[in-house]
């Protein structure tokens, strides 16, 4: 296989990637870096071509120089791509600190003999660089799922193949002129393997965007897009879900604001729309990190706390009812509070989540009917008098 035909695969692939990122990046506005990754590959394309160009230089240092930073500047383009996925800020002090000391080493690797090892290990060092940067940046995202973890090792072989390439130079031999590169072993070796890691790359990128597309149309079908909450549907299946996985123990508020159709005819459907938004904040805000918050109605809510006692569901309806009874919403021209009732309800052998929503909504409907802006607790919660040690 002659190293013009690597080349012209490694052409092939970069263009692949580049028209797949690219088009991920114009059909996908969540898929955040795509447009990065894209020009990185693409540049990948500008830097085959430039290898084929290297041939037929008399004076080969321009174009040299030009393989080398174009490379560079599309490993760094990937690498803000990556990061813009992940939703880490783009390391740009240490993508800067790699550019200026590979500027200013420009000098002295391209007048050192062609094919030494000083030249061939200073030559790929900002490449080994960028790559251990990315696996930084892809652990500080704290993504641990299958594919990030892949994508990790992916990144840390491709920095290996970097620190390799001096070694493999130095078993196989090089040419001794930059133009005779393209017809060595070491070429076919070096391109061969970079093509391999890249493309697994690429590939590995394109799954976990698909991935994060795929979760993310999900959790917007389950978002209710006023409260930023869930949305009935998803509040039953992660409710659902978390009454399967956990244990016994699990309470359920049902929260409904008092008074709701005074708040739209007092002062518009706007700023009822802004009591809604302003009362599931509160709920979210006053939740455990593992509670589940969903607005399953018009001004209806409903809070999942796994793990917890009944008492620790009216302490929180408690805090979040004195909370925005006291509250004002002036930016929406509000002069006055407002009021919530709650129901709370603990799970009891063999509930479902049918049945500890009913029990919870009585609770609601009581606390309605005694006069609004209070926390009642379903009346079957109690122990019997025999179990309470009352005779």
């Amino acid at each position: 296989m002659s190293i013009a035909f690597v080349l012209g695969i490694n052409m092939s692939v970069a263009g692949i990637f580049a028209l797949a990122f690219a088009v991920v990046a114009a059909t996908n506005r969540t898929a955040r870096g795509a447009g990065w990754l894209a020009m990185g590959y693409g540049l990948g394309i500008v830097n085959v071509g430039l290898e084929f160009l290297l041939t037929r230089q008399v004076e080969p240092t321009a174009v040299g120089v030009g393989i080398f930073l174009v490379f560079l500047l599309a490993l760094s383009f990937a690498l803000i791509g990556i990061a813009s996925h992940c939703r880490v800020a783009p390391p740009w002090a240490a993508m800067a600190a790699i550019w200026v000391l590979t500027i200013f080493a420009v000098p002295l690797i391209f007048t050192l003999p062609y094919g030494t090892s000083l030249r061939l290990i200073l030559y790929q060092l900002p490449y080994f660089a960028m790559h251990v940067v990315a696996v930084v940046v892809l652990l500080r995202s704290g993504r641990r799922q299958a594919l990030d973890l892949l994508l990790i090792m992916l990144q840390i072989v491709a920095a290996l193949t970097y620190l390799a390439k001096p070694v493999v130079a130095a078993l196989v031999g090089t040419a001794s002129t930059p133009q005779g590169y393209i017809a060595t072993t070491y070429a076919a070796i070096s391109q061969s393997s970079s093509v391999v890691v890249l493309m697994a790359i690429g590939l590995v990128l394109l799954l976990v965007m698909m991935r994060d597309t795929t979760a993310e149309m999900i959790a917007r079908s389950e978002t209710d897009a006023l409260s930023s909450v869930l949305n009935r549907r998803g509040f039953e299946q992660h409710a659902g879900v978390a009454l399967l996985r956990g244990d016994e123990a699990a309470v359920l508020i049902a929260a409904d604001l008092d008074d709701f159709k005074k708040i739209n005819d007092s002062f518009g459907h706007a700023a009822g729309d802004g009591v809604i938004a302003h009362f599931a904040a509160m709920l979210a805000d006053a939740a455990p990190d593992d509670a589940i918050v969903g607005r399953i109605g018009g001004e209806e809510f409903a809070v999942l706390l796994p793990d917890a006692m009944l008492s620790d569901g009216r302490i929180y309806a408690e805090i979040v009812r004195k909370a925005f009874e006291t509250a004002q919403l002036p930016v929406l021209g509000v002069d006055r509070g407002f009021t919530a009732s709650f129901g709370v309800a603990q799970r009891v052998p063999e509930d479902s989540l049918f049945d500890l929503m009913r029990r919870a909504d009585a609770a609601l409907y009581r606390a309605k009917e005694g006069g609004r802006n209070q926390v009642r607790v379903a009346l079957n919660e109690m122990p019997p008098p025999a179990e309470r040690g009352v005779a």
